[in-house]
């Protein structure tokens, strides 16, 4: 069996292709079909005088998503999606397939959402999964080239990484149990076995959050190494970083292109080190008149485009009544581009007000917002590293600073662009002692927690480790809004189906 995206491999043969029709037109005596097979998508071009009148017949029959055979020569073409098209010879129609929801028009995102087991066959969507899927290879490669061992962590426990406030609580026969938020305390045991190790799993949050960075099931991937600190366990969160990236952008530039995703700053993440800030720098920078300063400028790039983009609509609409068939596609492409970048630079107007006056007040003690990581990241063009956070706004679990008992050794890793956190680590506390009293100062059930405590009683030992989101990492990287379109059946509130 011959798949597109091996199209190369075959020029000036003839080979078969079993796919679906992505889209269709017609021109007189010739249809030019669009076929997708899951590796690509391919231009066959039908001719009447070149098939037998069953052929055509055939071809005549198509529509949007029907199921076929389609057998012909393999030629080059530039001109052609992938560079190579099918001169088709012959065609064996599976299924016509009824008239398909989802169109090339303009449609809503609770439709789409409401039809996800069929957006996923558009386009841009289908490139989502496939750097998704790059993604994914690439962590594993990274750790297993460097000795982790991979591990598995439950999703039932009886115990919460951070509290029970954000978990779903479940029976579990007569017992209580909760969806795990985190696999790290059992990695931290399985640390304490190889020494180096990483979990990938689905995690659970109740939190009841509607923003475009969350969903309520969502995938980790945790590395928990014995004998590091927190300057290791940051070096480790870049080098995976920088790893990934690479790996996507070499391996994936077609379905980034798709996506239209500018991959400038994506190579400057490869090539610059990461600038480091602690907690209290990062404060100063958001309460700075530098930083209003640059929202306001912001603010008034953004009213300029948005004009610009008016003004280019405005002018482009008039052409549409007497342009011919293919330049009203594009035109029409041009306008609902429009219309989104519009939408988008509309919010940021909305929203740069509220940023700058939540900066401004922003008192040190309290945990960053979306905004606050927005605006912390606009200086940069990689991401960016924070570490040493108030102890008071991070887990029990997190080691205090030697120098400074009142911060944590803690560090998030925050993607430039608007994206926000996509790793949270932090050095783990080692001491017996120290531990007990923390999970008792936050009022958690001591017994459920007897395991965890005996990991220090039994060889302890420095260790640090994180925690990579994964849907937010495909966000950035993909350059797409909402974490909805990074998992192929996202989980959020008020949306449990299909």
């Amino acid at each position: 069996m011959i798949y597109i995206n091996k199209l190369s491999e075959h020029v000036d043969e003839e080979v078969t292709l079993k796919g679906w029709v992505y889209n269709y037109r017609s021109s007189k005596n010739l249809y030019f079909l669009e076929l997708r097979d899951g590796s690509g998508i391919c231009q066959c071009v039908v001719s009447k005088d070149d098939v037998s009148e069953d052929t055509w017949e055939a071809a005549d029959t198509l529509r949007q998503e029907s199921s076929l055979e389609v057998t012909g020569k393999v030629v080059e073409d530039e001109r052609s999606i992938g560079g190579y098209e099918l001169q088709v010879s012959d065609i064996n129609v599976i299924q016509v397939a009824e008239d398909y929801p989802i169109t090339p028009k303009e449609h809503g995102v609770e439709f789409l959402m409401e039809n996800r087991h069929l957006w996923l066959r558009s386009q841009k969507q289908w490139a989502a999964m496939r750097v998704r899927n790059e993604i994914i290879y690439a962590i594993h490669t990274f750790f297993q080239e460097r000795g982790f061992v991979q591990m598995d962590a439950p999703i039932f426990t009886g115990n919460a990484a951070e509290g029970t406030t954000n978990l779903f609580e479940t029976e579990y026969f007569d017992e209580k149990a909760y969806l795990t938020q985190s696999g790290q305390l059992y990695g931290e045991a399985m640390a304490m076995a190889h020494g180096l190790i990483y979990t990938f799993g689905p995690t659970f949050r109740a939190e009841k959050s509607k923003t475009r960075r969350h969903l309520t099931e969502f995938w980790m991937i945790e590395p928990e190494m014995a004998f590091y600190d927190l300057n290791m366990d940051m070096d480790l969160a870049e080098d995976f970083i920088k790893f990934i990236v690479k790996q996507v952008v070499e391996r994936r530039s077609e379905e980034l292109e798709i996506l239209e995703r500018d991959t400038e700053n994506l190579e400057k993440t490869i090539s610059d080190d990461f600038p480091r800030i602690s907690y209290s720098e990062a404060v100063e920078t958001l309460k700075s008149e530098e930083t209003a300063q640059m929202l306001d400028e912001m603010a008034e790039s953004r009213k300029q485009e948005r004009k610009e983009l008016m003004e280019e609509r405005e002018e482009i609409e008039k052409e549409h009544g007497s342009a011919k068939k293919w330049r009203k596609a594009q035109i029409d492409q041009r306008i609902k581009e429009i219309a989104g970048r519009v939408d988008q630079i509309e919010e940021d107007l909305r929203n740069i007000p509220t940023w700058k006056q939540s900066a401004l007040n922003f008192e040190w003690g309290e945990d960053f917002g979306g905004s606050d990581e927005t605006i912390l990241t606009m200086k940069y063009e990689t991401p960016i590293i924070v570490h040493r956070y108030p102890a008071e706004i991070k887990a029990f679990y997190m080691k205090r600073d030697p120098e400074d008992n009142k911060l944590a050794l803690a560090m998030d890793v925050l993607a430039p662009e608007g994206y926000g956190e996509i790793i949270g680590g932090s050095e783990r506390e080692d001491s017996l002692e120290v531990l007990k009293k923390r999970i008792k100062g936050h009022n958690l059930p001591e017994d459920v927690f007897s395991w965890y405590t005996d990991l220090r009683k039994y060889g302890t030992v420095p260790h640090s480790g994180f925690g990579l989101g994964l849907e937010r990492t495909v966000a950035w990287l993909c350059g797409i809004s909402h974490v909805r379109e990074t998992i192929p059946f996202p989980r959020m509130m008020g949306r449990l189906t299909p």
